[in-house]
């Protein structure tokens, strides 16, 4: 007898919203509160599911109809900025807050916005989001450099997750981190016998730095930010 074959798995796109979802992060998902906040529109009865009445925890799917009672939308801002050398990280723009921190001596690319939803997904060990460094070293980078460091390193008694890492020259490295210890970089490269001379954020998740002027900023917006969120808030 011919076996019946499997029907297949949806192929889930990275960043995709899944259904159905809990309410709360629904709501997050469409720019009415934080997590939070939603929580609490629940708790003071102001959402309703298909006319009915959610309580925490409730499920939505993709069809359902989804009201909030006296919840005014608020608008959210991101803008990519280009932190220069010998700043502390913070935001030139009243109102908006950075999303993580570059180190005075380092430069590149800080995302700002007035969105605390993306916050925690972006800044949580457990989420494996995506960071690129340019890392320019003042010695020549060992022969074995690139395998220690994709491999993990030993700092300070913790081992460091593996890491992509394209050697550009002598003395110069390309590594994408998903995750973000203090002065990791720099500590990962002193533990390798290597002193940093300059180092450059290029690219968070999606968001690359391109060829912004240093102190400048640009608006992300369109498909760059669709993607962008759909990778910050979409978490389980």
């Amino acid at each position: 007898m011919k076996k019946l074959s499997k029907p297949k798995k949806p192929v889930l796109v990275a960043g995709t919203p899944t259904y159905p979802m809990r309410i709360n992060k629904y709501l997050a998902l469409k720019q009415i509160a934080t997590r939070r906040g939603a929580d609490e529109l629940v708790e003071k009865k102001k959402v309703f599911i298909n006319g009915k009445l959610a309580v925490l925890g409730s499920k939505v799917s993709k069809t359902d109809k989804v009201e909030v009672k006296g919840a005014e939308k608020k608008t959210y801002k991101y803008f990519a900025y280009n932190k220069p050398i010998g700043t502390e990280t913070d935001s030139p723009t009243a109102g908006l807050f950075p999303i993580g921190r570059l180190d005075k001596a380092s430069h590149g690319l800080l995302i700002l916005t007035n969105d605390g939803r993306i916050t925690d997904g972006l800044l949580n060990p457990k989420f494996d989001h995506e960071k690129e460094y340019v890392v320019k070293t003042k010695q020549k980078l060992r022969s074995n450099f690139k395998e220690k460091m994709e491999a993990g390193v030993n700092i300070e008694d913790y081992i460091t997750k593996p890491c992509k890492v394209t050697i550009v020259n002598e003395n110069t490295f390309r590594v994408t981190l998903t995750e973000g210890k203090k002065h990791q970089i720099r500590r990962m490269c002193v533990a390798l016998f290597q002193d940093v001379q300059d180092l450059k954020r290029v690219r968070v998740m999606n968001i690359e730095l391109g060829k912004l002027s240093p102190k400048a900023t640009r608006e992300i917006k369109g498909e760059e930010l669709t993607t962008f969120l759909n990778q910050a808030l979409h978490q389980s």
